[in-house]
């Protein structure tokens, strides 16, 4: 399977709730990138799963909507705070597609990365908003992963 990752674009910095933080103009154009990007070279997703936190739906569903109409499905365990093993387990689900996204949050997309390449700790990987990266999973498992690529937005 490849995994392909994106932290959310550019947030509001502040609102009562953490939950509800739109994306700012800076963000729309950010996800617009992406998915221009990933148009453009055929990263075409069977699934995007997406946090439910505002900004990350709205990043994956600019992403979505630039790709096609790719099939998105609200992930509440990608919500700020997922775990890697919880990723994983929820990964099996679609072990039978060819490539899977995740669009979420920092330092969740760190730690799941740092997991799936066999890293013990995750202090050498920071994703940056609006990045993109793939992740070939022979198999899911930890330690199985081979890092693809990492593309923060302003390289796209």
């Amino acid at each position: 399977m490849l995994l392909y990752l994106i932290r959310h674009a550019e947030a509001e910095p502040h609102r009562p709730d953490d939950f509800s933080r739109c994306l700012t103009e800076k963000g729309f154009k950010q996800a617009r990138r992406i998915g221009c990007f990933m148009k453009e070279q055929c990263l075409r997703p069977e699934v995007i799963l997406t946090s439910p936190v505002v900004r990350a739906r709205e990043t994956a569903e600019i992403v979505a909507k630039l790709l096609g109409k790719q099939p998105l499905t609200e992930a509440p365990w990608a919500a700020c705070g997922m775990k890697p093993d919880v990723a994983l387990a929820e990964l099996s689900g679609y072990a039978k597609l060819d490539s899977v996204m995740i669009v979420g949050h920092e330092p969740d997309l760190s730690f799941l990365i740092a997991s799936l390449i066999g890293l013990e700790r995750s202090a050498s990987i920071q994703v940056a908003k609006a990045s993109l990266l793939g992740v070939n999973l022979p198999r899911l498992q930890f330690g199985s992963g081979i890092l693809q690529y990492v593309l923060p937005v302003k390289f796209l």
